[in-house]
């Protein structure tokens, strides 16, 4: 896969404005990494893991009916794992070391997926419908109706 190197340039630069950045990996929501700037962090652990994390904080969200998830934070003993949506279909995830200013980390964050998100939007091809061909004869019915209740003609037709 080619990613856009406007995308890769986007997380370089979040790593210069955050200097407690381990590591960002932008994924797709079902877990596939799009791209990372993650050295010495395995990005297809963490983009998967962090899709299965961020389906369940939308859970969350619903369930407690605030809207939409726009975001989720894991602190630990070492620092913070922080997850951002990006559009419907992508997410950023972010590690950072203990002795980051979260508040940064967040306005950073958001910046980052505003920029981002028109180089993930993607124009997907309207699909194409194959036509039905016509058939000739009585209409299909609208529901399931025994064959006993069927016109005579209707079920010599059906059978033969």
């Amino acid at each position: 896969m080619t990613v856009d190197s406007a995308v890769l340039d986007e997380l370089g630069n979040l790593r210069s404005r955050l200097p407690e950045l381990s590591g960002s990996v932008l994924a797709s929501a079902d877990g596939m990494v799009i791209a990372h700037d993650a050295h010495g962090i395995e990005a297809d652990s963490l983009a998967a893991l962090a899709a299965a994390h961020l389906a369940l904080a939308r859970r969350f969200a619903h369930a407690v009916d605030h809207g939409e998830l726009r975001e989720a934070v894991v602190e630990c003993d070492g620092g913070y794992i922080t997850s951002y949506t990006a559009g419907p279909e992508a997410l950023l995830t972010l590690v950072t070391a203990g002795g980051a200013n979260l508040a940064m980390v967040h306005l950073e964050a958001r910046r980052c997926v505003h920029r981002l998100l028109p180089m993930l939007t993607l124009e997907s091809p309207v699909p194409v419908r194959p036509e039905i061909p016509h058939q000739a004869g009585p209409a299909p019915l609208a529901r399931r109706t025994p064959m006993a209740a069927l016109h005579t003609s209707f079920r010599r037709q059906a059978a033969g």
